[in-house]
Parts: structure tokens; sequence; C-alpha cells
């Protein structure tokens, strides 16, 4: 099961709440007293023993549904097979968790990033970065290998929640004529840099600080770095912290 699937569903409730589900099929009436209850119901798939799933989400969680076959009973939670394998699984990561993890991915897109790396790189990492976070820091050196050679683009989305004057340190990397230039020297530099944090913060630049700000407060996420990435079958990862040598092989690739 993916590691993040609690706070998947956490960051695209309402993106799924307003998709339309089930066009062509009317629910059974069985169903829709589970989504009266405050399911959304976000597809089917087949069951055995003439059961019908449904893959929902209810309080932030997917979660399985299957109708009885005479229609008048639901049963919730995973069904398991003779061998003790999970059949509610791949329905759930197809229909509910990979939908969720490419909403968060298109946000985390859409956010204000600065590069760190080859744009044709042909791996790409987020990492939320405050400019006085030890293990930013740690994990832009670590990254370096890799980035060098051209393999992998870091995209450090800016915010500011360590110190009193992150948020004005934050900005002037966003407000900089050369933003990667700037976040390079601040980074290279580690303890010695030099970094200003500006005093009066344009609105434009205090618009960009919000919107990554709540983007990491919709990810329930208290502090940095937060490191998100795509595995080998392309489902979305979260990283907390510097990783550890074994694990930075898998976040960024073979070097």
């Amino acid at each position: 099961m993916p590691r993040l699937r609690h706070l998947l569903t956490l960051a695209v409730a309402a993106t799924l709440s307003q998709a339309p589900l089930l066009h062509a099929e009317e629910l059974p009436a069985a169903i829709k007293k589970i989504e009266a209850k405050g399911a959304k119901i976000v597809g089917t798939f087949e069951a055995p023993d003439g059961l019908r799933g449904y893959a929902a989400q209810y309080q932030n969680r997917g979660m399985a549904l299957y109708l009885t076959p005479d229609g008048q009973h639901v049963l919730l939670g995973n069904l398991y097979d003779a061998d003790g394998k999970d059949l509610s699984a791949e329905p759930l990561q197809k229909l509910v968790y990979a939908p969720m993890a490419k909403a968060i991915w298109g946000k985390m897109e859409a956010s204000n990033w600065i590069a760190d790396g080859s744009k044709d790189a042909p791996r790409t990492v987020y990492l939320f970065s405050d400019p006085n976070c030890p293990y930013c820091n740690m994990f832009w050196e670590q990254a370096r290998p890799w980035v060098k050679a051209g393999k992998v683009q870091l995209r450090h989305i800016m915010v500011g929640i360590i110190r009193e004057d992150s948020p004005g340190k934050s900005a002037a990397l966003l407000a900089a004529k050369d933003p990667e230039q700037a976040l390079e020297t601040h980074e290279k530099a580690g303890k010695g840099s030099a970094l200003k944090p500006l005093k009066n913060i344009p609105p434009a630049i205090q618009a960009k600080l919000d919107a990554n700000l709540q983007l990491m407060e919709e990810l329930e996420l208290s502090a940095t770095p937060a490191i998100f990435y795509l595995d080998d079958k392309g489902e979305l990862q979260q990283q907390q912290g510097a990783p550890s040598p074994d694990k930075l092989v898998k976040i960024l690739g073979p070097k």
C-alpha cells in the first residue's frame, strides 16, 4: 500500500468531490445510503462471488464497499482471497489514490518553486524548503552528483516557517533577479550564507509565499524538507527530512 494514502486524500478531497461520478449508472439504493452518510463514490470494480465493488472516499480516506448479490447489504473493508491477497488494494490504487497523486503532482507543478538543475533532467523532485532549514541544505548537498550530472532537477517550493526571518529570506530568493543563482549561492554557503531577508515583502511575492504555505498545510506537512518524488512504478512517494544513503537512490535514481 502506498505510504501517502492518508496524505493524498487530504490534499485533493475537494478535487474528487467535484468530479462527475458513475455518469451512466444509477447507484443502488444500499450504496446511496452510504453516499448519504458522506462517502464519495468514485468508481466500481469487479469482485468475486457476485459481489459488486465500489471505490469510495470517506472522511478523507479511501475505502472499498462491496454490495451483496441481493443488493440489500454493503460490506466495508478490504477483501482477501484464500492466499491472503488483498483484492481491494489494486482497485483503490487505480480509482482513488492514483488520481489523488496526479492531482497533488499538478498542484506542486503549479506552485511557486525555484529550479535547481537542468530543465531537461529526466527526473523531477519537489521539496518544501525553508532558507533556515539545515536539513534542506543537507539534501541540497546530497543531491549535487545527480543535479550536476543533469539527471535530476530539484524544485524548491519556498516557505518560511522555521525562524522569524524565514519568510523574508524566502521572499528574497523568490524576488531575486536570478532566483536559481541566488538559491545556489545561499545553499552553497551553508551556515555562512549572507542571504538577507526582505523587510518589506512585495504583495506579489507575499502571495506566492502564502500559496506555497497553503499547499503545505493542505498536505498536512509541518516540517522541511518534505520531499516528493515518483518511484519506479510512477507512484507518488514522500520523504520527510534528509534521506539516508539507501533512500537517496530511491528518490534520485542511480548515479
